[in-house]
């Protein structure tokens, strides 16, 4: 029985999610056309036997149906505008920016991606915060400040939280998420010749052997740090700018047309499609 009950939980969750990306024309044709795209890249790095890749290519896919399952499962709902931008901000992050290397090629990529993920995941727990502030069976209002706080709270946990995956994927897999940076000078308490807790510094750094070879750089090799840093900087300028965006909305309610096309909504009945499943399956 309990099998069988599990079975008929995500056999309701596959019909609602097929329904949920249907829901909206241009978002489907993005989602599509994102994910035909994904396999073909992930076809090309089976032939050249890059495993690596195809796990991002597998992760991608699998990436690509989360605003859908949020959707289902939280029961609001994103606007097309939104889901379109996490529908790409997905793919360039995975495809363009790992497996076509354009954290590399392109310098601004990586805090690029980063600001956008600080103002998407504004907006996402902005929504959160609203919805239940406005839900009559909570006796706690909060004000506009406080619900823009929790926005970008929230949206800031989501940062360090993607920080922390990238260190242990580094950390445990050998990889090079957190993308090292050339410095020219650096300043450690490791260096106090008297062993205390004053730190030595070294400055005009122009080159770094490493068992007799030179990394040819023209600098000392930071790993990661500044690039971690760098990236929860500007996830805090993407999460303060829709929190003030958001500050304003919940203060007029509604009124601007720009910050409605951004801002999540509890959906309606005639689009819970979770619920209209399980109960089409219990009247058969």
């Amino acid at each position: 029985m309990k099998k069988n009950k599990g079975n008929s939980r995500w056999k309701a969750m596959g019909k609602a999610l097929k329904m949920e990306l249907r829901e909206h024309k241009s978002s489907f044709l993005v989602y599509v056309i994102l994910r035909a795209l994904v396999i073909c890249v992930m076809i090309l790095q089976i032939f050249n036997r890059n495993f690596e890749n195809v796990f991002l290519c597998i992760l991608t896919l699998i990436l690509l149906i989360v605003p859908s399952f949020i959707q289902v499962n939280l029961k609001i709902e994103f606007p097309t505008g939104l889901e379109i931008i996490l529908l790409f901000f997905i793919f360039a992050a995975e495809i363009l920016g790992e497996i076509q290397a354009y954290y590399i090629k392109i310098p601004e990529w990586d805090t690029a991606l980063h600001t956008t993920n600080g103002f998407l995941m504004a907006a996402i727990g902005f929504s959160l915060v609203d919805i239940l502030n406005r839900n009559e069976r909570f006796s706690i209002k909060l004000s506009p400040l406080y619900v823009s706080l929790g926005a970008f709270c929230f949206s800031m946990t989501i940062g360090v939280v993607w920080e922390f995956f990238e260190f242990a994927m580094d950390r445990f897999f050998g990889l090079d998420m957190q993308k090292d940076t050339v410095v020219h000078s650096i300043s450690s308490v490791m260096l106090d010749p008297a062993g205390g807790n004053h730190p030595a510094v070294i400055r005009d750094i122009t080159d770094v052997v490493i068992n007799g070879e030179s990394l040819g750089l023209g600098g000392y090799l930071d790993i990661g740090l500044i690039d971690t840093m760098q990236d929860l900087f500007v996830n805090f300028i993407g999460a303060a700018v829709f929190s003030v965006i958001g500050y304003f909305y919940v203060k007029n309610r509604g009124k601007g047309k720009f910050t409605g096309r951004l801002i999540p909504r509890p959906k309606k009945k005639e689009h819970d499609y979770l619920k209209q499943v399980q109960r089409e399956e219990d009247t058969e």
